[in-house]
């Protein structure tokens, strides 16, 4: 179970051997401080994540739980009431408790909490008779936690918590606060920037030996343990998402992870990875040849996908509207798209309703499904300030990832209409030629007041990676001593 970076405390009350803390308390009382700037006044509720049902499965903090405390340990509440002027922070956890303790290894508990956050803490046996005398007050009340779907019948703990709350004060008027976090956690510190740094780099060496070991024949599994023994050997927590390993065919898949498959001649690979490091996520994906030489047509759709990732980056600038990433890259991937003929233009639409409700589609869109990118940071699909106020701006954090899908059963899948018949019998033939061909080049970049930073340094162009792919691969590379004392400091 993963443990809370922790500062010195008490001889006795903690393992000595846990790593030390990177991000200072003072940076967490300054994002609850903003946080609560927004809040005119009433009682902030955050509550973190529930034990797992089996102490022996990974326990993982809920993400804003974790930027407003820096606490990782479960069944854990924070409660702020700001009134009259003044704020009063408590911290509700786990007593300690030896026996159990056996099981889960050691908890910080009340004094250890206190001692380490400077938040007072109490037992969280505690929590909901402080949250029902709360509620008397008769102010508002903002929560922060996995409140669920209210329409779902089966309601998250958390939700039937606050159920339990308003329906013993009918008056109590309770706002959903995830927005608020959200937003502040959009704008990375200098010290979360670091992390995500030191995330990519580990996640960079990974795609490296994985180029380095792949070759027809080889089962996707096989990379896929490459990359994750890379991860922890270089110090990660663990990998930031499910890894993505996709040959020939699964590389059509978006979010493919099954990793089962082996890996034929003439195929292309597209690795969508990540580490998380110091609790940061990084995402990386590159595309690679199976057999180390790109074919003809799989040069054609990656030459594609690169030039509408080069317009994005051309549009990532401090102080430019996010959304002209999009629009350069969406129109360099039409009419990429055209010319090889898998559609009719770069403005051409096909029909994508259903009888009851007639919609048109821009056709370029049955291969390319997704957006141009997204924040990285605690979670690998991190908000980003962008995501509020529309301007890359200094501490933002993010990727950009074109990419092209052609899925061999493209031209039948389509609605059955006399114009999408018409479109599938001309750009069958093009679909016939790149069938199986999927191409995803993802990298990771930092906006400091000095510019937008591409850090994701991973080979990307086709000789690149064709060059990297021909080097003798003799296993894995020795530990980066550098890499792992990072986690000492």
């Amino acid at each position: 179970m993963r443990r809370l970076p922790l500062l010195a405390l008490a001889a006795g009350l903690l393992p000595a051997a846990l790593p030390a803390q990177r991000i200072a308390q003072s940076e967490y009382a300054a994002r609850r401080d903003a946080v609560l700037a927004k809040i005119p006044e009433g009682v902030l509720v955050a509550f973190g994540a529930g034990e797992p049902a089996q102490d022996y499965i990974s326990f993982w903090q809920s993400s804003p739980f974790m930027y407003l405390t820096g606490f990782d340990e479960p069944d854990a509440a924070l409660v702020v009431v700001k009134r009259g002027g003044a704020t009063r922070v408590t911290m509700f956890v786990n007593p300690r408790d030896p026996g159990r303790e056996v099981w889960t290894g050691a908890r910080l508990g009340v004094e250890g909490t206190t001692s380490l956050t400077g938040i007072p803490a109490r037992d969280n046996a505690a929590l909901d008779a402080t949250l029902d005398s709360l509620a008397a007050l008769n102010v508002p009340f903002y929560v922060v936690g996995d409140l669920g779907d209210e329409r779902d019948p089966i309601r998250t703990a958390d939700a039937q918590r606050v159920a339990r709350l308003t329906a013993a004060h009918p008056g109590l008027r309770v706002q959903n606060a995830a927005m608020l976090v959200a937003a502040a956690r959009g704008k990375k510190s200098d010290t979360e920037l670091a992390l995500i740094r030191k995330a990519v780099s580990i996640t960079v060496d990974a795609q490296r030996e994985a180029m380095r070991a792949i070759a027809p024949g080889m089962n996707e599994f096989e990379i896929q343990s490459l990359i994750e023994y890379t991860f922890r050997r270089q110090g990660a927590d663990r990998p930031s998402f499910s890894t993505i390993v996709g040959s020939g065919p699964n590389s059509t898949t978006l979010h493919y992870n099954r990793d089962d498959r082996f890996i034929a001649d003439g195929e292309v690979i597209v690795m969508d990875i990540g580490a998380s490091a110091g609790g940061y996520a990084a995402d990386v994906t590159r595309t690679v040849p199976a057999n180390g030489t790109y074919s003809p047509a799989q040069r054609e759709i990656y030459r594609v996908v690169r030039d509408a990732q080069a317009a994005a980056e051309r549009q990532a600038k401090l102080g430019a509207q996010a959304k002209l990433m999009t629009d350069s890259s969406s129109a360099v991937l039409a009419a990429g798209l055209a010319k090889l003929g898998l559609i009719e233009s770069a403005a051409a639409t096909y029909d994508c309703g259903t009888a009851a409700t007639p919609r048109s589609c821009p056709q370029f869109r049955l291969y390319y499904m997704h957006g141009i990118g997204h924040g990285i940071g605690l979670d690998v699909h991190d908000p980003d300030q962008y995501y509020f106020g529309g301007v890359i701006a200094p501490g933002s954090a993010f990727t950009i990832e074109p990419g092209i899908y052609v899925r061999a059963n493209t031209a039948d899948i389509l609605p059955d209409t006399p114009k999408n018949r018409a479109l599938a019998a001309k750009i069958r033939p093009a679909v016939a030629k790149y069938a199986n061909i999927g191409v995803r080049i993802e990298d990771d970049y930092v906006a400091t007041p000095s510019g937008v930073e591409w850090i994701s340094r991973a080979p990307r162009e086709m000789d690149e990676i064709e060059a990297l792919m021909k080097e003798p691969y003799t296993g894995p590379a020795a530990r980066d001593s550098a890499l792992v004392q990072w986690r000492r400091q």
